[in-house]
């Protein structure tokens, strides 16, 4: 499978998936650190993947995304944004909201 093909099923088949430095548990970067801990914080699961350690994301991403840097927050495959934008949204609880209608949506389509 192409890598544009791996990165269109991975947003579209995980309702909420972020693209970051490490993991949710050994973030690398201060970003990706703050982003996923405000992600847990909603309370909801949330699929990721580690950019170090897939090298064709970590270069095509950016392009597929018309976004350049890390991490990437994906919701209902539409991109939110990196840090800046997740941190702002968790603080005036946006995100949660965001999220929580995210896993309403599943809930009925597996019901």
């Amino acid at each position: 499978m192409e890598i544009m093909d791996t990165l269109r099923d991975q947003i579209e088949n995980n309702p909420i998936i972020l693209y970051m430095k490490g993991s949710p548990n050994q973030p690398q970067c201060g970003f990706s650190a703050r982003t996923s801990q405000a992600l847990m914080a909603c309370g909801e699961r949330f699929a990721y993947v580690d950019v170090l350690s897939n090298p064709d994301i970590r270069t095509h991403l950016p392009t597929y995304a018309n976004w350049p840097t890390f991490p990437q927050l994906w919701i209902d495959g539409e991109l939110v944004g990196g840090c800046d934008i997740v941190m702002e949204m968790y603080e005036n609880g946006e995100l949660q909201t965001m999220i929580k209608e995210s896993a309403a949506g599943r809930e009925t389509e597996e019901a």
